[in-house]
């Protein structure tokens, strides 16, 4: 008895020693990012902050979200964002904010500025939707509050889907890059367009 408990002892240490050795898949990470881009356009005599970006907490973590039908969701495992999409959205709001030159300062919210109007948002969808073809999805709102009103004075919903080309993961990262390119641009426009009809009072 005690000779065949030994054996099977070692049967399962040898297990777990094999199983320890077999090589774990690696990660692959992404980051979005934007093309550089000089100061250009009129400048507008107010300060911005750009407040948070919300959004569901699927988008929060930092897997890539696929989207099969109308109703089911998953992630990929070894396929993740450098940072979570929410995250990434809002600095680089920021950069295409200041870069644009339009505003006298563009500050993030968590700096402790002070700015006279506050430019907020939610993520809602940013993911791979598989079907009949697969694309890549980002629907974002944002809205600009002026803290001296106290009022939403400004809004735009985004909401478009990319064509992937391909049929892997980095396909779907660019095609994802690419239509948050749109979507900042958008909004970079929609905000230079407002204060042009509303300009800031001194």
């Amino acid at each position: 008895m005690m000779r065949r408990f030994g054996i099977l002892g070692w049967l399962v240490t040898l297990l777990v020693i094999a199983a320890g050795c077999g090589a774990a898949r690696p990660s692959k990470f992404y980051q979005l990012d934007l093309p550089s881009s000089s100061a250009s356009g009129p400048r507008i005599n107010t300060d911005l902050l750009v407040g948070r970006i919300t959004s569901p907490h699927l988008y929060r973590d930092d897997r890539i979200v696929y989207r099969v039908g109308s109703t089911q969701m998953g992630t990929y495992e070894y396929h993740r964002w450098a940072e979570p999409p929410a995250d990434m959205i809002e600095a680089l709001l920021l950069r295409a904010l200041r870069a644009s030159g339009n505003f006298r300062s563009v500050q993030g919210l968590r700096s402790n500025a002070r700015g006279d109007y506050l430019l907020r948002g939610r993520l809602h969808e940013f993911g791979e939707v598989t079907g009949a073809a697969v694309a890549a999805r980002v629907v974002l709102e944002v809205e600009l509050y002026s803290q001296r009103t106290g009022t939403t004075v400004w809004s735009k919903y985004y909401s478009a889907d990319e064509p992937v080309n391909g049929k892997d993961v980095p396909a779907v990262v660019e095609a994802l890059n690419h239509n948050v390119q749109r979507a900042i641009d958008q909004i970079v426009a929609g905000l230079a367009d407002y204060f042009a009809k509303n300009p800031p009072q001194s």
